[in-house]
């Protein structure tokens, strides 16, 4: 029988782009957001590094963002969690879960494996290559304090005892109001790896299998010009939860796509090459441009969208590719969106 659902759409506000782009400074990134919400949209990300990729501060952007938003959900796509204390983490994403009105989503992810992700883990004294094991213990670590609002915990990497954000005087322990707020785990491997058959299919397996364990949801990306990448990893997905008495289907499906639209597809070719180029001195020549995402004509980018949702994506975050952020979101909102919201029944595969 074939399967229908409901698309939703959010934005990364790239808060990367203040450094890199003249005019999009944090007063017209937090005016994006508004507009975000305004013209319809789901959801309002932003994005998280050390010094590998120089940007604002998540948690402390997002913060700003649920005082000038009012419904939309907020996340970070995606946290790096594993290089930050959990004990820290949690009582930060409470904090922002609480202010926000209960609309946090917990993009999360342990780290890519490139050179500067390597670096911030060496000058913080942080064991790269343990990175994966930190990451799910400190998700442990966040789960226990968010819904018990308590921790006893004796890991690799962790060790409390009887931990809480309470001494006794206060009303309760401080807790999200989402508890806990959804974890969306992150996990790409077709993208950084050029493994063998038998080894992909083992780390494929791996990332299931955490994902399952840690997430309501999954967020990714594949080479954009390879739906069946996707298709792929979903069929993983399917295995392992049924080898593990999980479903599946129960996770919400996010991907972040970066795209650029234009008049024609040379034009927003260009705009998207420049746009990558400055965001990602390093990973930008290690993929080929057509592989970061859709660019071109508004029924271009439809296309694109259509098939990805076959493919069986929920979530879609859209991180606009060009040094015109208002420009690319209103264009999107106007001759992409209402075409996607239209397609109530889209079919997936």
């Amino acid at each position: 029988m074939t399967e229908h659902k409901s698309l939703a759409f959010g934005v990364n506000l790239n808060n990367r782009e203040p450094l890199i782009a003249p005019g999009y400074g944090i007063p017209e990134l937090l005016d994006l957001s508004e507009a975000v919400e305004g013209l319809g949209f789901d959801s309002a990300w932003v994005g998280d590094s050390l010094f590998s990729k120089p940007r604002y501060e998540a948690i402390a952007l997002l913060s700003a963002i649920s005082q000038r938003t009012r419904k939309i959900k907020l996340g970070a796509a995606c946290l790096v969690s594993s290089p930050r204390n959990p004990l820290f983490l949690a009582l930060e994403w409470a904090t922002l879960d609480i202010i926000s009105g209960g609309r946090t989503i917990f993009g999360c992810c342990a780290g890519n494996p490139e050179a500067g992700v390597r670096r911030e883990f060496e000058a913080l004294g942080l064991d790269f290559d343990r990175r994966f094991s930190i990451f799910e213990e400190g998700l442990e670590v966040l789960r226990a304090l968010w819904i018990d609002g308590k921790v006893t915990y004796h890991g690799q990497h962790f060790d409390y005892d009887e931990i809480e954000f309470y001494s006794g005087t206060e009303m309760g322990p401080l807790m999200p109001i989402q508890r806990p707020p959804p974890f969306w785990v992150v996990s790409n491997p077709r993208l950084v790896t050029d493994a063998s058959d038998d080894k992909m299919v083992r780390t494929m397996k791996n990332a299931c299998r955490r994902i399952l364990k840690y997430g309501e949801g999954w967020m990714t990306c594949c080479r954009a010009e390879h739906p069946e990448e996707l298709v792929e990893q979903l069929g993983y997905l399917r295995e392992v939860a049924a080898e593990t008495g999980d479903d599946a289907s129960r996770l919400v499906i996010s991907y972040q796509v970066t795209l650029n639209i234009g008049d024609s597809e040379d034009q927003a070719r260009t705009a998207f090459g420049e746009y990558i180029g400055k965001y990602y001195p390093e990973l930008s020549k290690a993929m080929s441009l057509s592989n970061w995402g859709p660019v071109g004509a508004p029924d271009q980018i439809i296309a694109w969208f259509r098939t990805f949702a076959e493919a069986g994506v929920d979530h879609f975050i859209c991180r606009f590719g060009s040094l015109d952020q208002f420009g690319q979101v209103e264009r999107f909102a106007r001759d992409v969106l209402p075409t996607l919201r239209s397609d109530v029944r889209i079919e997936v595969r």
